[in-house]
């Protein structure tokens, strides 16, 4: 078995994966609450009459759908500045403390 010391993090690669990974979590969570949000809000319209219920149906769905499309957007900016961050923080540790060591096993 070998070690390996990761003493350093590419900065802008931890920053885009990050941004990926939280974009597609998002997505896992964001699509279901919006179709909620829309299926409530047209059962909740059903039960009105006339121009109220049809602004509490059509306001629900409009927001349902940005729900579905500004969460993962908003998720993906957050991730990717705090994957930023989270690189360059270590990086700074690393250079002090030493980094990560891994144990690692040739498998062939």
């Amino acid at each position: 078995m070998s070690r390996l010391r990761i003493r350093k993090i590419g900065i802008l690669s931890a920053a885009k994966i990050q941004g990926v990974m939280m974009f597609i979590m998002s997505l896992l969570i964001s699509i279901p609450y919006g179709l909620i949000i829309i299926a409530f809000s047209l059962f909740g319209a059903g039960f009105g009459q006339g121009s109220e219920a049809l602004a509490v149906g059509g306001g629900g769905v409009v927001m349902g759908i940005v729900v579905m499309i500004a969460l993962p957007i908003f998720y993906a900016i957050i991730g990717f500045v705090f994957g930023a961050l989270g690189a360059l923080v270590y990086n700074i540790l690393a250079s002090i403390v030493g980094g990560i060591e891994l144990e690692v096993e040739n498998i062939a």
